[in-house]
C-alpha cells in the first residue's frame, strides 16, 4: 500500500518530525526534543526559521523557538537541560552558515565529552553550488564538498549532511537513535544546506507519526556478577567510586542501600556527587586531584575499587596516582564497555541500577570488617575538621574574603534541592572538597570539558528543566567575561536564576597552577600593561562587572564581606527575577589543602630557578604514577 504524502520543505518536515519524537524509560514518556534554540541568519532564516514560524502560526507542530544570544551558549543551555533530565530530553539548536554554525563547535565538544545528548542543526552551503562562492563559504582546494561544518565530525557522535530532501528520513532517524543511546550519546549534527532547507518534497505521512524511543536498562550477565562479587567478597579495604552514570541511571537509592548493607565507603566524581548525601555514614567525598582527605586516603589503601558509572578521568585518578595499592583490582559497573574495561578491570557491563541490585543480591550477608568501618569514621571526622577550617572566619589573608568562605556561606543558605552550577577555574576544585550535596541534581559541575563560559548559559537550561528548583550559577570573572550574554536570555524568558559573580581580577586557578609549576603566575591577572616591565602587572583594570550584569537586565546586589554576601543571597532567593550577587574575593585564596596530584608537565630545561625547583617536585610526583595493570 502506497504511503500518503504531504508536500513540505525539508525544514518544515524536520520541524514536524522533531515535534513527534518521545523518549521512554521505566514507563515514563517525555518529549525528546521539547523545543529549538536558535539565532537566525541568511543560512536558516528562510528555512528552519520559516518552518518554526509556520508551525507556531498554524499549530501543525508543537516545537517552541527560543532566542539565544550566542550560538555556543545555546548548546550549553541544551546540555544543562539534558543533564538535569537524565539525558532523556534535549533541545535542537539551529544556526546560520559560517561563524554562526562554527560557534557551536565548542558546545558540541562539551556535549560529547560529557556524553550528554544535543541535536545541532548548522546551516551549510548551497548543495547545488550554483552561486558559489557564497558569503561565508570556505573554498577548499582539496574538494568542493568540504565546508566549515566538517569540523563537527570530530566532536559529534553522529554527523550527516542532508544534501537532498529525501536524505532527511534516514538521517533524522539515525540522529534520534544516537541521542537516546546511553552508550553512544553526545552531540548529533545534521548539516543542512540552506537551499535544501527551503526545497519542497513529497514526504510520506508515516515519517511524522508519533515515535517513542525506548531507553532500556541493559541487564548484567550472571557470570559477570559472580566474578565481580567474588572480588568484592575477598576485599579487605574496598572502595566505591560513584560517577555520573549512577545519577543518569537513577540508581541513588540502590547505591545508598548497597553501601549501608556492605559498609563499603562511597567516593564520588564531580558528575556523581549527591548520589549519596554528603552526611551519609558511608559518604567520604570527592576523589582524585582535588578530592577530600578521607576519599583519597581510602583510595591509596584500597585493594578493590568498584567504579560505578565513571569514565575515570585524570582528575578522578589524580593522574593515575591516587590508587596507591600496588595490588589494587578494579571492578567497573558501566553501561559502556569502553569504561567497564578501563584499568584492566573485571567488567560488569550493565545499567547502574540493575548492576547494583545484582551485586547486592550476590553479596547478601557480606560486610566490610568492623575495623575498616572504624577507620572510615575517623577519616570522615578529620575531613569535616578540614572543611570547617576552610569555612572559618579570618581565614582570608587580606581585606577580601577567601572564596572558600563564600562557599561556606552558600552551603548554609541554600536548600537541599537548590542547584549549584559551575564549570571552570578554581571553584570546581574548591567545590569538590567543600560542597555538601544531599540531592543528585543539586551539584551541577561540568568537569569533563571544564568549559569557561558554560555557567551562565547552563543556568538557563537547568532552570527550564526544573522550574521548581532554585538555580544558582557560580561564575568567576574569567568565565563571566567569556560568556555572560545569556543573562539577557534569562530576563527575556522570565527565568529566575541567581548568579553569584566572584570577582578576583584574574585567573585564580591557572594563576595558582602557574605558580606551582614555576611560571610565577605570568599572564594570569587582569591588569594594565606596565610601561617599565612591559608585562601585564600594572594597576587593576577598572572593570565593573556588576554594572555590566545590570546592563543585561538583571537585578544586581553588591557584597563586600561574607556577612553582606549572606544577606544578599537571602534577598536574591526572595526575588522573583534574575539577580546577580557580585562579591570580590582574594585572588590568592587560600584554597582547601591539596590531597591529590594533577599531571601538568613542567619545563625540563629552564633558566628560571622557580621552574627548576618545580621540575624537581614534578619528577618526584611522577614516581607514583603508573598504569593499573
Amino acid at each position: 500500500m502506497t504511503d500518503k504524502t504531504v508536500r513540505l520543505t525539508t525544514a518544515q518536515a524536520l520541524v514536524r518530525f522533531l515535534a513527534n519524537q518521545y523518549s521512554e524509560r521505566d514507563g515514563q514518556e517525555q518529549r525528546l526534543i521539547p523545543g529549538v534554540w536558535g539565532i537566525f541568519g541568511h543560512g536558516n532564516v528562510a528555512g528552519i526559521g520559516q518552518a518554526l514560524l509556520q508551525a507556531a502560526v498554524t499549530e501543525e507542530a508543537d516545537l517552541p523557538y527560543y532566542l539565544a544570544r550566542n550560538e555556543q551558549g545555546m548548546v550549553h543551555a541544551s546540555v544543562a537541560y539534558a543533564k538535569m533530565r537524565d539525558r532523556l530530553a534535549t533541545f535542537a539548536c539551529t544556526a546560520s552558515t559560517g561563524p554562526g554554525s562554527t560557534n557551536m563547535i565548542t558546545g558540541a565538544a562539551l556535549a560529547t565529552t560529557n556524553r550528554i545528548p544535543v541535536l545541532l542543526l548548522p546551516s551549510d552551503m548551497f548543495a547545488t553550488r550554483v552561486a558559489e562562492p557564497v558569503l561565508q563559504q570556505l573554498e577548499d582546494t582539496r574538494g568542493g564538498d568540504v565546508t566549515v561544518n566538517d569540523t563537527f565530525r570530530a566532536v559529534s557522535k553522529y554527523f550527516d549532511r542532508v544534501s537532498r530532501p529525501e536524505q532527511l528520513i534516514p538521517a533524522a532517524l539515525a540522529a534520534m537513535r544516537v541521542l537516546t543511546d546511553p552508550v553512544e550519546t553526545g552531540a548529533v549534527t545534521l548539516a543542512l544546506p540552506q537551499d535544501v532547507q527551503a526545497e519542497g518534497y513529497d514526504w510520506p505521512v508515516s515519517f511524522f507519526r508519533r515515535r517513542v524511543w525506548h531507553v532500556g536498562r541493559p541487564v548484567p550477565e550472571p557470570a559477570a556478577v559472580d566474578r565481580a562479587a567474588l572480588l568484592l567478597r575477598n576485599a579487605k579495604k574496598p572502595l566505591i567510586v560513584a560517577g555520573g552514570g549512577t545519577v543518569y541511571s537513577g540508581a541513588e537509592t540502590q547505591l545508598r542501600a548497597f553501601a549501608e548493607a556492605t559498609g563499603i565507603p562511597v567516593a564520588d566524581t564531580h558528575a556523581g556527587k549527591g548520589a549519596v548525601p554528603w552526611d551519609h555514614p558511608c559518604a567520604v567525598g570527592g576523589i582524585g586531584s582535588t578530592g577530600s582527605y578521607a576519599a583519597n586516603e581510602l583510595a591509596r589503601e584500597a585493594d578493590v575499587v568498584l567504579g560505578i558509572g565513571t569514565r575515570y578521568s585524570d582528575f578522578t585518578t589524580a593522574s593515575h596516582t591516587v590508587f596507591g595499592n600496588p595490588d589494587v583490582t578494579f571492578v567497573n559497573l558501566n553501561v559502556a564497555r569502553l569504561d567497564a574495561v578501563k584499568h584492566s578491570a573485571e567488567p560488569l557491563v550493565a545499567d547502574a541500577r540493575l548492576g547494583i541490585q545484582a551485586l547486592a543480591e550476590a553479596l547478601d550477608g557480606w560486610e566490610a570488617e568492623p575495623g575498616y568501618r572504624d577507620h572510615i569514621r575517623r577519616l570522615i571526622a578529620r575531613t569535616r575538621e578540614i572543611e570547617e577550617e576552610c569555612f572559618a572566619p579570618g581565614r582570608n589573608t587580606g581585606d577580601l574574603p577567601a572564596q572558600t568562605q563564600i562557599l561556606g556561606a552558600l552551603n548554609e543558605t541554600l536548600g537541599d534541592r537548590d542547584v549549584v552550577i559551575n564549570a571552570a577555574g578554581s571553584m570546581p576544585g574548591d567545590l569538590q572538597q567543600l560542597w555538601r550535596a544531599r540531592d543528585p541534581k543539586a551539584y551541577h559541575v561540568e568537569y569533563a570539558y571544564s568549559c569557561m563560559g558554560y555557567e551562565v548559559a547552563a543556568g538557563v537550561g537547568a532552570k527550564m528543566a526544573d522550574a521548581s528548583r532554585e538555580v544558582v550559577v557560580l561564575v568567576g570573572d574569567g568565565s563571566y567575561l567569556m560568556m555572560a550574554q545569556e543573562i539577557a536570555t534569562m530576563v527575556s524568558e522570565g527565568l529566575k536564576v541567581i548568579v553569584v559573580l566572584v570577582q578576583n581580577h584574574g585567573f585564580a586557578s591557572i594563576g595558582s597552577l602557574s605558580e606551582s609549576l614555576g611560571s610565577q603566575r605570568f599572564g594570569t591577572t587582569y591588569r594594565y600593561r606596565d610601561d617599565d616591565s612591559g608585562l601585564l602587572d600594572g594597576d587593576i583594570l577598572p572593570v565593573d562587572l556588576a554594572a555590566n550584569a545590570a546592563s543585561l537586565g538583571a537585578d544586581v546586589l553588591r557584597a563586600t564581606s561574607v556577612d553582606e554576601f549572606r544577606t544578599a543571597i537571602e534577598k536574591a532567593k526572595a526575588a522573583d527575577r534574575t539577580t546577580v550577587v557580585h562579591v570580590e574575593t582574594d585572588l590568592y585564596g587560600p584554597n582547601p589543602p591539596g590531597h591529590g596530584w594533577w599531571d601538568v608537565p613542567v619545563s625540563e630545561v629552564s633558566a628560571l630557578d622557580s621552574t627548576r625547583a618545580a621540575y624537581e617536585a614534578y619528577a618526584a610526583h611522577k614516581l607514583a604514577q603508573h598504569h593499573y595493570l
